[in-house]
C-alpha cells in the first residue's frame, strides 16, 4: 500500500468528499441521538473534544472535531486508494475506524473498552455509523473522481 501524491485539484476534491461525508453522517447521527435511537450518551466527537479541552462544550464544537476527523480519514482513503476507490476499500477503512473507536476513543472519553462502561449496545451502535461512513465515502468518491468520457478516450 502506497500513498498516491494527489494533485491540488484531487486534494481539494478529497477534502470536499470528507466534509460531505461528515455532514451526511451528522445528518443521520444527530437526530438519532436527539430522538433516543442511539444509545451513545453524547456524540463521540463532542465527548472527545470535551476530554481534550477539559470542559463542557456546545455541540457545534464536537461537530467540528467530527468533520476534521472524517475529512482527514477521507483524504487518506483517496491518497491510499486513488486508483481503487472501491466499496470494499471504503468498508475496510470503516471497519478499521470502528475498531479504533472501540479500543482507543471509547476508553479515552471514559466509556471503557468497547463502550462497556456505558452499555454493550455501543458496540453495534458504533458500527452503524462506520458502515454509513464507508457507503457515503465510496459514493461521494465515485462522484468526485468519476472518469469523464473524454479522459477515457484520451488514454486510448
Amino acid at each position: 500500500m502506497q500513498l498516491h501524491k494527489l494533485t491540488p485539484t484531487e486534494l481539494l476534491k478529497a477534502i470536499g468528499i470528507g466534509i460531505g461525508t461528515a455532514l451526511l453522517l451528522s445528518a443521520v447521527m444527530v437526530p438519532a441521538l436527539r430522538l433516543g435511537i442511539s444509545p451513545l450518551p453524547k456524540p463521540l466527537g463532542l465527548a472527545f473534544a470535551e476530554t481534550v479541552l477539559g470542559s463542557p462544550l456546545p455541540l457545534p464544537i464536537g461537530l467540528l472535531f467530527h468533520v476534521a476527523y472524517v475529512t482527514a480519514w477521507s483524504v487518506l482513503y483517496v491518497a491510499l486508494f486513488r486508483h481503487a476507490l472501491t466499496l470494499v476499500n471504503a468498508l475496510l477503512l470503516g471497519l478499521f475506524l470502528w475498531l479504533l473507536v472501540l479500543f482507543v476513543f471509547f476508553p479515552i472519553v471514559g466509556w471503557g473498552v468497547l463502550g462497556l462502561a456505558i452499555t454493550p449496545k455501543l458496540i453495534l451502535a458504533s458500527l452503524v455509523p462506520h458502515l454509513l461512513f464507508a457507503v457515503f465515502l465510496w459514493c461521494l468518491s465515485r462522484i468526485g473522481f468519476r472518469k469523464t468520457r473524454s479522459a477515457a478516450f484520451e488514454r486510448g
